[in-house]
């Protein structure tokens, strides 16, 4: 079995490894809060459905602000998120396309504003929470895995063996966020 197709070891010394990831998140957390960088909003998507008989449209729940990170999404209080799916709030528009992807799309930017997402907004939905908890246990939580007694990122879905040490990633991506390229 390949390093990559083995499923993730946690170490005896896993708990150090996730403690540090703690302090890590909660770092990020800070100095995102302090640059003021740019965040968006986490929601919970409530699917359309009859209520006393009558139709009623699909919506989300604004949960809180989150700034995106690549493949992981952060709060203020450090606690991450595996990134779901991302749309832009925007009203339904009414038109002739039958592509069903670009409809769902179309939708779920509908639900967002019937939720009471401000038109523009970015919204991050469908984003299960990493469990720290449960990457000390069995090595794997999101996007997180514990190899060699450090916690990295998956940062590539399609390819298991993408990972790089999550202080790096954060670094990274922190500094983009607070320090974004000029023009973006």
């Amino acid at each position: 079995m390949t390093d990559a197709a083995r499923p993730p070891d946690p170490a005896p010394d896993a708990a150090g490894a996730v403690a540090r990831a703690r302090e890590l998140l909660l770092e990020a957390a800070a100095a995102l809060r302090d640059g003021g960088a740019r965040h968006e909003t986490l929601a919970e998507l409530a699917p359309a459905r009859r209520v006393l008989g009558m139709p009623r449209a699909a919506r989300m729940t604004p949960i809180g602000p989150v700034w995106r990170l690549g493949v992981l999404l952060l709060d203020e209080t450090g606690r991450a998120y595996a990134t779901g799916h991302v749309v832009r709030a925007e009203r339904a528009a009414r038109k002739s396309i039958t592509a069903e992807a670009v409809v769902q799309q179309r939708a779920w930017r509908a639900a967002a504003v019937k939720g009471g997402i401000p038109e523009g907004e970015t919204v991050d939905f469908d984003a299960p929470a990493v469990d720290l908890d449960e990457l000390g246990r069995v090595g794997a939580s999101g996007p997180l895995v514990v190899r060699e007694s450090e916690v990295r990122v998956r940062w590539s879905p399609a390819q298991p063996d993408a990972l790089t040490p999550l202080d790096a990633y954060l670094r990274d991506r922190v500094d983009l966020l607070v320090h974004p390229p000029e023009g973006t």
